[in-house]
């Protein structure tokens, strides 16, 4: 009978008994080899990704949404009649005339009564600030 080497023993004709070079484990009783589950780390990832540069993306459309008001708004004010030069940091009211066009004026809305568009202030940059009229004082 031939010398037959049991199967849970490594061993191969070239390099004869080598468990021990070995860089996996080799009997029954070592631990199991287990293979991380890369899927559910790149699922959970892109997840977190996805709705960072969901967030970002709201934050800039927002960001753009109230800059193409602001640019609506300057475009209305400057297109508006007025026959004075405005001053920085003072209230003007935009009112509505009667026919259909934009007028600037210095009168508060509650002393007039005229459809009243909304209340605005010229900063340093020469922009036109809408601004609530809860703010606006008399």
């Amino acid at each position: 009978m031939k010398n037959k080497i049991p199967d849970n023993v490594v061993f191969s004709e070239e390099n004869g008994y080598n468990a021990n070079v070995l860089a996996y484990p080799t009997s029954v009783g070592s631990p199991a080899i287990k293979l991380d589950n890369v899927v559910d780390w790149k699922n959970i990832g892109i997840r977190n990704v996805n709705r960072e540069f969901e967030s970002k993306f709201n934050e800039l459309k927002a960001e753009y949404e109230k800059l193409m008001q602001e640019y609506e708004w300057n475009e209305i004010l400057y297109n508006a009649k007025y026959s004075f030069e405005p001053i920085i940091g003072e209230t003007y009211h935009l009112y509505l005339a009667k026919d259909g066009s934009n007028f600037l004026s210095l009168i508060h809305p509650d002393f007039w009564n005229k459809e009243h568009i909304g209340s605005f202030k010229l900063n340093s940059n020469k922009k036109w600030i809408h601004i609530d009229s809860k703010q606006d004082t008399v």
